[in-house]
């Protein structure tokens, strides 16, 4: 992304490459990319441009300007959102909570759980908090009979969609083919062997995290990962 605003800021139409050099555009090139670009992709650049058949079109000056100004424009929205991040930073480690411990969890994510959340105390358990996200199921009866289904009608939607995402985290495998969370890994892969869809074992995990998270609110305490002996309760 760095050298991709890098690029179109001083060359925003093929016209500004005209008499442009192979070693000339890789030495640009080199340092927004920290000389991750070599000379092979400035030839592949300058060698795109050649093969265009339409070097001019109209009104190009205006066109030019128009992407200048908008390559300006994502920098100063970059240097705002990196402000904004940084304050958010400072408030959440005021409130003393330690959510980044959770395998999954960044800052940002952690700020956009307690955002989202509140203020924790207005939850007497774990339960009410977890209707306010919409993962607690339904109950419904009929004829002595009953099933359980997903809340889709209420409950906080930025908040579900954070905690969604925090369960796929969870399950993530890395690189090196290991679980981010073997717990939760394993917990997913035995309730989709009981018949459960992954939506469904995803939800079951979704359940799990915000009791785990409401503990770890109220008591401002660190995740410890738990032995994978233990099982895990959906």
């Amino acid at each position: 992304m760095p050298t991709t605003k890098a690029f179109f800021e001083r060359y925003p139409s093929p016209r500004y490459l005209e008499g442009i050099t192979v070693e000339e555009l890789a030495r640009f090139l080199r340092i927004p990319s920290h000389n991750a670009c070599s000379t092979k992709r400035a030839k592949q650049i300058l060698g795109l441009v050649a093969e265009e058949a339409t070097k001019e079109r109209d009104y190009q000056f205006a066109r030019d300007t128009i992407i200048k100004s908008i390559t300006r424009q994502i920098r100063a929205y970059q240097r705002e959102i990196a402000e904004l991040e940084q304050t958010e930073k400072q408030l959440y480690q005021e409130l003393d909570y330690q959510l980044e411990t959770m395998p999954g969890i960044d800052v940002v994510t952690a700020c956009a759980l307690v955002a989202h959340i509140g203020d924790i105390h207005r939850f007497p358990t774990a339960d009410k908090l977890a209707n306010y996200a919409g993962v607690a199921p339904l109950r419904f009866s009929s004829a002595g009979k009953g099933k359980d289904v997903q809340n889709k009608s209420q409950g906080n939607r930025k908040l579900y969609s954070t905690l969604y995402f925090l369960a796929i985290q969870q399950i993530y495998m890395t690189n090196k083919k290991e679980p981010r969370n073997p717990v939760f890994r394993a917990y997913f892969e035995r309730k989709v062997s009981e018949g459960k869809t992954k939506i469904q074992a995803l939800l079951c995990i979704m359940r799990k995290l915000i009791k785990i998270i409401y503990s770890m609110m109220k008591r401002k305490t660190a995740y410890n990962l738990p032995k994978m002996k233990e099982e895990i309760a959906c």
